[in-house]
């Protein structure tokens, strides 16, 4: 089932986040965790939906995504409300 699109956070098994767009949230998880989605997230897996946002075209999920791939990691793990771990 296609649908909106949306831009998302995944948190991958060593801790990295990856972003992405979809039309198919579900679909493109499933796709993450077999491997078969981004070349990042192959070997990294399982991974964890840790944000999403509904967009209205894929232009502007574009854009967010791009907005978001900007951001520093302490950003991004405001903006899915987790505190920075310390490595």
């Amino acid at each position: 089932m296609t649908g909106a699109w949306r831009v998302y956070i995944l948190e991958c098994s060593d801790g990295s986040l990856y972003t992405g767009i979809t039309n198919d949230l579900p679909r493109r998880l499933h796709q993450h965790d077999l491997g078969r989605a981004a070349r990042y997230t192959r070997g990294r897996g399982p991974v964890t939906l840790r944000h999403s946002e509904a967009c209205a075209t894929r232009a502007e999920a574009l854009r967010r995504e791009y907005e978001i791939k900007r951001l520093s990691r302490i950003r991004k793990l405001a903006l899915i409300g987790r505190r920075a771990r310390r490595r």
